[in-house]
């Protein structure tokens, strides 16, 4: 059926458009077998960048196949490989332009909906990620427009979807990476008409970095997941030395798994010590705040935050 796939996506894309009835084939075709191959998948990113104008139903089957077959084309599922992560990273390189708001959103989903993925792929994503606040235009594909002059509300989603997404820096959380990138778009927009909603994830992600909590296993690497799977599959009868060796090998998956007790603090201990504001969060506030040279409105709200959060006076 690959050949066949292939075949078919050359075809449509020979015109510049692909109809909602070339979609309909080229999602049964291409889950004929229940995932999407290297060389289908490579077929989808050839046809989305001869195609003039995507429409809405392409755009929607592009994303999700290609989303599914970098985070689910090999085991385990829900993770990138660094081949897998190098890969996508390429094809959205490969014609030397800025990608497409269809390429943008796969990016983005990537990072929402992954458990984890390497780091270079995280970098990639942030990259983009602002070099499109600050210059991208056009129609996104969750609604709402980017803007090259302000920062708008679609583009304000996008950075709450990527900076608290599950396979991001810090799942759940904000790391000092995205902190840093939220205030050099701040300082980049600062004159502009931006939404109101800008102001809000500016606060929430800067103030979630200083004060928030993230537990050190909610990312449990490719790598563990594999030997945990591995584990997990063995079927030998001596489960005293499976229990053994597994907590050996992967400690951090034993405890979360089996629910081995926690030695050492509580996780409600954890949590109120880091919402304590320490001296090198304070040193580090103060070169962003200095950066551009004033306190503005940003920081004043951010700094009415952490005293509301912390009780400073």
């Amino acid at each position: 059926m690959t050949a066949q796939f292939s075949d078919f996506a050359q075809i449509a894309a020979h015109d510049g458009r692909v109809s909602d009835e070339e979609v309909l084939r080229l999602r049964q075709e291409g889950w004929a077998d229940g995932h999407i191959r290297r060389v289908e998948a490579e077929a989808i990113f050839g046809l989305q960048k001869s195609t003039e104008s995507p429409s809405e139903t392409f755009s929607a089957f592009f994303v999700e196949a290609l989303r599914n077959h970098v985070l689910n084309g090999s085991e385990p599922r829900g993770y990138a490989s660094e081949e897998e992560a190098d890969w996508l990273i390429a094809m959205v390189k490969r014609d030397g332009r800025v990608c497409s708001m269809t390429e943008f959103e796969l990016l983005v989903q990537v990072i929402e909906k992954g458990r984890n993925v390497p780091e270079s792929l995280k970098t990639f994503v942030l990259e983009t990620l602002e070099q499109e606040v600050l210059t991208g235009t056009g129609p996104t594909r969750c609604g709402g427009e980017l803007s090259d002059a302000h920062v708008s509300e679609a583009e304000a989603r996008i950075l709450r979807r990527v900076v608290f997404g599950s396979a991001s820096d810090r799942p759940g959380a904000v790391s000092r990476r995205e902190a840093e990138m939220l205030f050099r778009l701040k300082d980049a927009t600062l004159e502009e008409a931006n939404h109101a909603e800008f102001k809000r994830i500016f606060v929430q992600g800067v103030g979630n970095y200083l004060l928030g909590f993230a537990s050190e296993s909610a990312h449990l690497s490719r790598e563990r997941m594999l030997e945990l799977e591995g584990f997990i599959a063995d079927n030998r009868a001596d489960m005293g030395r499976f229990m053994g060796a597994m907590a050996k090998a992967a400690p951090n998956a034993f405890g979360i798994v089996f629910g081995k007790k926690e030695e050492g603090p509580s996780r409600e201990d954890r949590v109120a010590e880091a919402a304590e504001f320490t001296s090198y969060e304070q040193d580090w506030l103060d070169q962003q705040i200095n950066a551009n040279g004033q306190v503005d409105s940003y920081d004043e709200a951010l700094l009415e935050f952490l005293a509301e959060e912390t009780g400073w006076a």
